[in-house]
């Protein structure tokens, strides 16, 4: 459908609140958030106080219920929840997650009861146009997957390079034919029911800059070309770099939406994440600041963005970002006058350095290709 206004939309990475007070932490990007004709974002854990904790990768504590409430008060009217956490309290934690979220009238796609509801279109209108959300979790651990009567997330199979089994942090790096047919008869048929198609991706290599997973180029592409309008790339806990694919965008790392938790923490009772918050410093070369307690990510993931798409009367898009940076101990806000600037020369920096074509983020924080 073409006509009408032009509608605004805000896409960003993943959205973890488990401390109390949510919506202060929401509250340095819920301006812009806010001001969008729709607002996307990942949801990665759990908000639950019920389940049992789910093998297969390191557990996520289920957040509190309530900070689902601020999450849209914030402005987030669409969420996708295919990711490597989601499933972490078990049926009964998607459950009441997804409750939350019908009650708020919140609309979500990438997890359920089953395979069939997990894979099923989030869509809503808009200024009279339709928008269609798909989520896929691509990481892994595969007994967060969905299945036929099986709770759990929404999945593209990404094969490893040493047969080990597929999480996080193995070596993820064949999208298997199989990936590929879903997610091209996925997007077809719910591009007969909406004006804009968005899908989201969980992929990418965690807490490293600029890299790119070899899966990651080619699963985005395929997207495109089955008839995504764009792609939006969550995990890495890092922004990445945007590509253009016959002119559409593929954000490859939206980074952190909201993180703030303790569950990355050394000092904490659960030994896992205990071990986890030790081992990840190793794996990925990096000692996190200690200013940064409840975002202990990369140092260079302060420099952070919301993603922006400007859906035109006659259907094109314009892409654009807005600047965030993050604060100590890890609430962002948006970004203003020169410290803005350093984060949209840190953006075209990290394209080129991941062996994308430059981009050129302009003035006004519009992105086109260079």
């Amino acid at each position: 459908m073409t006509g009408g206004r032009s509608l605004s939309l805000i896409v960003t990475g993943d959205l973890v609140l488990d401390e109390p007070d949510a919506a202060y932490w929401l509250s340095g990007i819920a301006p812009a958030v806010r001001a969008a004709d729709l607002a996307v974002g990942h949801l990665e854990v759990p908000h639950s106080l019920r389940g049992h904790e789910m093998a297969g990768d390191v557990p996520a504590p289920g957040a509190p219920p309530e900070n689902l409430d601020a999450i849209a008060a914030a402005g987030f009217a669409m969420l996708s929840t295919a990711g490597n956490h989601i499933a972490d309290c078990g049926a009964e934690g998607i459950a009441d997650t997804l409750a939350g979220l019908d009650r708020l009238g919140v609309v979500h796609s990438g997890a359920g009861a089953s395979l069939a509801e997990a894979g099923a279109p989030a869509i809503c209108e808009r200024g009279g146009r339709r928008i269609a959300l798909l989520s896929y979790n691509c990481v892994g651990p595969e007994p967060g997957w969905a299945g036929e009567g099986r709770a759990g997330c929404n999945y593209l199979r990404v094969d490893t390079a040493d047969g080990s089994p597929i999480a996080p942090a193995a070596p993820l790096e064949t999208v298997s034919p199989q990936a590929f047919a879903r997610l091209t008869s996925d997007i077809a048929a719910v591009r007969e029911r909406a004006d804009l198609v968005l899908v989201a991706l969980h992929k990418g290599v965690v807490h490293t800059p600029a890299l790119l997973a070899p899966y990651e180029r080619s699963l985005a592409r395929a997207a495109i070309l089955a008839g995504a309008d764009a792609v939006l790339g969550h995990h890495a806990h890092i922004v990445r770099g945007i590509e253009f694919v016959r002119g559409k965008p593929v954000f490859h790392g939206l980074g952190n939406g909201c993180v703030v938790t303790r569950a990355l923490s050394p000092a904490q009772d659960h030994p896992a994440r205990r071990a986890w918050a030790e081992r990840r410093k190793a794996l990925f070369g990096f000692e996190p600041d200690p200013a940064y307690e409840l975002a202990p990510f990369h140092p260079e993931a302060v420099n952070a963005f919301l993603g922006r798409l400007d859906l035109q009367p006659d259907g094109s898009l314009a892409v654009g970002i807005v600047p965030v940076h993050v604060e100590p101990p890890g609430r962002p806000v948006l970004a203003e006058g020169a410290r803005a600037r350093e984060i949209a020369d840190y953006l075209e920096a990290i394209t080129v350095a991941a062996g994308l074509p430059p981009i050129r983020v302009a003035e006004d924080y519009m992105v086109e290709a260079a």
